[in-house]
């Protein structure tokens, strides 16, 4: 078997509030600098987009699929063409009512062809989902519905609930979501064997949650812009073939590239109009509510976590990986925004190395790092991975900061 390195949850730019640089000659050079072997299509149920695939891309090996040659984008000859593999993917939004309340739920489905692509596409419109307006279209489905049609129309679909601890759209959300899988997916909850953990949680709070243990987990990059990739990526165990990765993402062997969850912005509880941050337990002596404004607070993904936890330890934890892409470490370390051209200048000089990002971000040691950008980039990686620094937790949409 090969370490692939994956990133399934993207968007294009047929998503609303996403770049116009998401195309796949973009997603493609910034998959190969950032290390990502298979990077998602993602917003596989929109007609543009599957069109644009199907004039850009080519079959590689089963259910993957490469560049073609004309649409590479050449950047010196550093690389090689056909590196990178996509492979089909998209998000849905749910939203209906359910057991008495509204329910926000998100999914990534996997798709093995682009056939598939098309008859889901038919079949989402024939239950009058509007698929070609957004790149991530809101249904009424339920869930669990949405579920059962993509399994009709292909039984190798694979479903993915999205970033499941998110306060207002998620599986587990404290917002829209269920306390317990089974009330969301009912009779098909079998079918559901990975859950990817989002931006905001990591893999030790999910393995506090003993009902969790059966399921694998992924993380995502989510990313609405194309330098984004790779920020939560997958470590899987597989061949290059869509039944392979399949195969590896329901026996859970796959291992997560987070950021610290801190760092997402809906770790900790609060009320951004109102400049309140609250962890759990600030949070229970105001019994939710905002202390300035009188209003509920919106409470994050460590609170919602511990409602639901029932282990102190971490009996059933698996591999995991916390890293920081490498232009907020450059930022962080020189001072300067990620935008800016002293940060932008620095990390194309380091890329020009010809090492990806996870080449040498995932080193054990920090010699290869080093010898390519600088001591104080390798020794911050360090005291990063070591948690040696402080952090200002994420909440109510605004992300965290390394302090």
């Amino acid at each position: 078997m090969t370490k692939i390195i994956a990133d399934l949850h993207i968007h294009s730019h047929y998503s609303m509030a996403t770049s116009k640089e998401l195309t796949p000659e973009k997603l493609d050079w910034w998959a190969a600098r950032k290390g990502i072997n298979v990077v998602g299509s993602g917003d596989i149920s929109h007609p543009g987009w599957l069109k644009e695939l199907e004039e850009k891309l080519e079959n590689a090996e089963d259910g993957l699929y490469k560049l073609k040659d004309r649409y590479y984008l050449n950047d010196g000859g550093k690389r090689t063409a056909g590196k990178v593999r996509f492979l089909l993917s998209g998000e849905i939004s749910s939203i209906y009512k359910d057991k008495g309340k509204t329910r926000k739920i998100h999914q990534v489905f996997l798709l093995p062809n682009m056939e598939t692509a098309h008859k889901f596409q038919v079949n989402l419109e024939k239950r009058n989902v509007n698929i070609r307006s957004d790149g991530r279209p809101i249904c009424g489905i339920s869930a669990r519905n949405l579920l059962e049609l993509a399994l009709e129309t292909d039984e190798r679909i694979y479903c993915i609930p999205a970033h499941i601890w998110t306060p207002w759209f998620s599986l587990f959300g404290a917002k829209s979501g269920y306390d317990v899988i089974e009330d969301c997916y009912e009779d098909l909850t079998g079918k559901i064997m990975t859950l990817e953990t989002g931006l905001s949680a990591d893999v030790p709070m999910i393995r506090k949650i003993s009902a969790l243990d059966r399921f694998g987990l992924i993380s995502s990059s989510d990313a609405h812009s194309p330098s984004k990739l790779g920020r939560n990526a997958t470590i899987i165990d597989a061949e290059y073939d869509w039944q392979s990765i399949i195969t590896a993402l329901q026996n859970g062997k796959t291992e997560t590239i987070d950021s610290y969850p801190e760092l997402g912005k809906y770790h900790y509880d609060g009320h951004r109009k109102c400049g309140i941050c609250f962890h759990p337990r600030e949070t229970s002596e105001h019994q939710g509510i905002c202390p300035k404004c009188g209003k509920p607070l919106t409470i994050g993904v460590l609170n919602r976590a511990y409602q639901l936890a029932d282990r102190k330890d971490n009996t059933a934890i698996k591999s995991w990986h916390y890293l920081l892409p490498l232009p907020e470490i450059l930022s962080k370390v020189m001072g300067f925004g990620q935008a800016s051209k002293r940060v932008q200048n620095r990390y194309n000089e380091i890329m020009d190395s010809g090492y990806s990002e996870m080449e040498l971000l995932l080193e054990k040691g920090s010699e290869k790092l080093s010898k390519t950008a600088g001591e104080e980039i390798a020794q911050f990686l360090k005291k990063y991975k070591s948690r040696d620094f402080e952090m200002k937790p994420g909440y109510d949409g605004e992300f965290g900061k390394v302090l």
